[in-house]
């Protein structure tokens, strides 16, 4: 799968909140990187991170991330969004890399 189309189907799972297929989509080593705390954010290594780090998002049921750009270089992808809430949003930006077809670091800035 191409790094573009990798993104892609990560963002699906996002959207649909399935949180299983979103991590079946990423590597045993997977990096991300969140947006917060200010100002730099907390750093998740692998899975069982990423799990516990992203299961409050895909547990909001009114949560939604609005892709406004996406596109890749090579093995990145860089996607401009809005991540709209009950009662809020915030717009940011993504850096992927991709390995072998999945995300492999996924590096997460918002305006603020």
């Amino acid at each position: 799968m191409d790094a573009l189309t990798a993104v892609k189907a990560f963002g699906a799972a996002w959207a649909d909140h399935d949180l299983e297929t979103a991590l079946s989509l990423v590597t045993e080593d997977c990096v991300f990187d969140a947006t917060g705390p200010a100002p730099d954010g907390v750093r998740h290594v692998g899975r069982s991170a990423l799990r516990s780090a992203w299961q409050p998002i895909f547990d909001d049921p009114s949560s939604c991330f609005e892709e406004e750009e996406t596109f890749a270089a090579g093995d990145r992808v860089v996607q401009r969004w809005r991540y709209v809430w009950a009662g809020g949003s915030v717009r940011g930006v993504d850096v992927y890399r991709l390995r072998d077809g999945k995300v492999a670091e996924k590096l997460s800035y918002v305006k603020g």
